[in-house]
């Protein structure tokens, strides 16, 4: 049995977390094993394929670049220390685990002034029973159907629990998609028997937590379960869409630093 949680990455696609167990052995990140080759296959500026695990998208989510400049980008360096150069951008991450709890520390270097939206877009598995838990009445901004509406948005706000009069916390297949942001919000727990805490710090930085929760509504030809907890920098999916204020930004200094913990109990 092991005491401390365990992860792989794969540096040569995306440095991609692949695995990440807790100390009892669970495995909490999901795989589609069939997208796997198609996904390992992309080079920079396809469009993505979601295989699982976590991938990292910066400079954006959505908009200019398909989840992102460095997901089909070759990482260089190891499990516990990589970079990785984008388009006008270079991204070093440095991993260290604590007990159950992995750590990743960024450090983002380009000119000052220099626009982004970062997520860790983890798929994750949870069963049915499991439960998004955050602060009731946390400020929450959904995009209702974005991937059918893009770039003309249907933008919507309303407090954590039930934004728009229905409960989102629950994630049994119902044949919903749906991808929203809890803003300003730097914790998310996911209570599945054990649980899954996602944390984020990073000063002076507009923060959220973003969720798509895709209950087997997307796509329509094919769809399937698959949910994907997203710490971000950034109120908005799209650096190119967001409005004053909602993406992050490099100070003079010409860098950035935030650090996402996530803690798996399981």
């Amino acid at each position: 049995m092991m005491n401390i949680a365990h992860l792989e990455v794969d540096l040569h696609h995306g440095g991609r977390w692949t695995s990440l167990r807790g100390p009892r052995g669970r495995e909490w990140l999901s795989t589609r094993p069939d997208a796997l080759a198609a996904r390992n296959a992309c080079q920079p500026g396809d469009p993505f394929i979601d295989a699982g695990g976590l991938e990292e998208c910066i400079p954006t989510i959505a908009g200019a670049y398909d989840h992102g400049d460095v997901w089909a980008r070759t990482w260089r360096g190891n499990a516990s220390t990589a970079t990785v150069q984008g388009d006008r951008f270079d991204l070093e991450r440095r991993i260290t685990i604590n007990g159950s709890q992995v750590v990743a520390s960024y450090r983002l270097a380009a000119e000052p002034g220099f626009r982004f939206v970062w997520a860790g877009h983890a798929s994750v598995d949870f069963s049915e029973s499991a439960r998004l838990v955050a602060p009731e009445g946390t400020r929450v901004r959904i995009w209702p159907e974005h991937w059918r509406r893009w770039p003309r948005l249907d933008q919507r706000e309303g407090p954590w629990p039930a934004p728009e009069d229905t409960p989102i916390d629950g994630l049994q297949t119902d044949g919903s998609a749906l991808f929203f942001m809890l803003i300003d919000q730097p914790e998310l727990v996911v209570s599945d028997g054990g649980h899954l805490r996602f944390r984020l710090d990073a000063p002076g930085q507009p923060i959220a937590i973003a969720v798509w929760r895709n209950l087997g509504g997307w796509p329509e030809d094919a769809p399937y379960r698959g949910i994907a907890i997203e710490p971000a920098i950034g109120w908005h999916f799209d650096r190119d869409l967001a409005g004053p204020g909602e993406t992050g930004i490099v100070g003079p200094t010409g860098t950035v630093e935030w650090q996402l913990t996530i803690e798996a109990a399981g």
